[in-house]
């Protein structure tokens, strides 16, 4: 969607679905089993049956919905009289297309760039950085305070899991097997940053909960595998 199409669709949008009474009406017609009309549409929203024509009308004319008509029901079916104008949803799509979030290129880039600022550096500024997140994501999450290794371990996994990764523990080997990791391809990719950054978060983790470790982190040697973290 180039400059022009998007100001037009927004146009569009904003022209006929800004008003929210207008907006409120379009989605009570196109959830409703049977076509309504403008005395039910007046009725459910408490305005006058001509101010409820008005944005039907709009709603029909640009779209967003189709007129039929049908006779009043009487006791035998359909009886005499005019038909009633009635109303429908149509087909028409509501949506704006935007590209796709490149957050796996995003993350890639900026690893590079790590890399070429301080290559010597790179594994290093990486755990520094994912400890600090390790002690500012304990902040935000009910932790235990007290329960030795084992609880901690299993708070870490759970803080891991919250925050995307596929993680099991196990409390006997000291041991988070990672089956997925948040950061895709790139992990895999460039392991001496990434995982120095998985490292530094559950290092993080452990220190909030009182636990000093220094965990050692193996990457995924082919694609598929799990990486595993000993604290």
């Amino acid at each position: 969607m180039n400059t022009h199409q998007l100001e037009r669709t927004l146009s569009d949008l904003t022209s006929t679905l800004g008003d929210p009474t207008r907006r409120s009406i379009y989605l009570a017609v196109r959830e409703s089993a049977q076509p309504a009309t403008a005395t039910q549409v007046a009725a459910e929203f408490n305005i006058h049956a001509n101010v409820a024509r008005h944005h039907l009308d709009r709603l029909a004319n640009d779209g967003y919905l189709e007129v039929t008509r049908r006779r009043p029901e009487g006791k035998n079916g359909p009886g005499a009289g005019r038909p009633a104008k009635c109303y429908t949803a149509t087909d028409k799509e509501i949506e704006l297309q935007f590209p796709a979030r490149r957050y796996d290129l995003l993350a890639d880039l900026l690893i590079r760039v790590v890399q070429r600022l301080e290559p010597e550096r790179a594994s290093q500024i990486a755990a520094e950085v994912g400890r600090e997140y390790g002690v500012e994501l304990a902040g935000t999450l009910d932790l235990p305070d007290e329960g030795g290794f084992e609880a901690a371990l299993a708070a870490v996994q759970q803080a891991m899991v919250e925050v995307g990764f596929a993680v099991d523990a196990n409390t006997n080997s000291r041991q988070l097997l990672m089956s997925h990791c948040p950061f895709g391809r790139t992990a895999f990719d460039h392991p001496e940053v990434v995982c120095s950054l998985d490292r530094g978060i559950v290092n993080g983790l452990m220190e909030a909960l009182d636990q000093t470790t220094e965990t050692v982190t193996l990457p995924k040697e082919t694609w598929g595998e799990a990486c595993v973290s000993t604290v």
